[in-house]
């Protein structure tokens, strides 16, 4: 579903999801991952419902920025709703993708998803997505930080800011 060109979304979901890897992005072990990299970002600029996703400078991914580390990488986007997200993770190409994790990225011990509402034209900060992601962390799901298995409606987060 996406949003109504007469009744404009308030909102917009955003997600921050992180991932240790285990060899460097040039290892022969995570090539197939890397092969992946442009087909699922297109198929994300082209997905229904999409909205914005993070960037490196003069990049088109992300997986140059470490903000947490040398071996994490960081994805972000915004989304419409809650179900064109879904529809893009679990019902794509993307979904190959996931399946693979274990082959290139360590297990997570804490959250390694956030998912929280911003304005609709807001685009969020890095530091704004690692500090939804270290409350997630420390306090579990809320309306400011949750995930799909715990999640929070639109009319729950409003007014919740960074």
């Amino acid at each position: 579903m996406t949003a109504s060109p007469y009744r404009p979304a308030a909102v917009h979901l955003a997600q921050l999801n992180v991932a240790t890897y285990r060899y460097p992005l040039d290892d022969p072990r995570v090539a197939p991952f890397v092969e992946a990299l442009d087909p699922v970002n297109s198929a994300a600029d082209a997905a229904p419902g999409f909205v914005w996703r993070l960037k490196g400078e003069g990049e088109d991914d992300a997986t140059a920025m470490r903000p947490l580390g040398e071996r994490v990488i960081v994805n972000m986007s915004v989304w419409e709703t809650r179900e064109a997200l879904w529809e893009f993770t679990y019902r794509s190409g993307h979904l190959e993708v996931m399946r693979g994790r274990r082959d290139w990225f360590e297990r997570h011990a804490e959250a390694h998803l956030v998912l929280w509402w911003v304005p609709a034209g807001h685009v969020p900060s890095v530091e704004e997505a690692l500090e939804r992601l270290a409350d997630i962390r420390a306090n579990g799901p809320s309306p400011r930080a949750f995930t799909f298995a715990a999640f929070y409606a639109a009319a729950e987060g409003a007014g919740v800011s960074a």
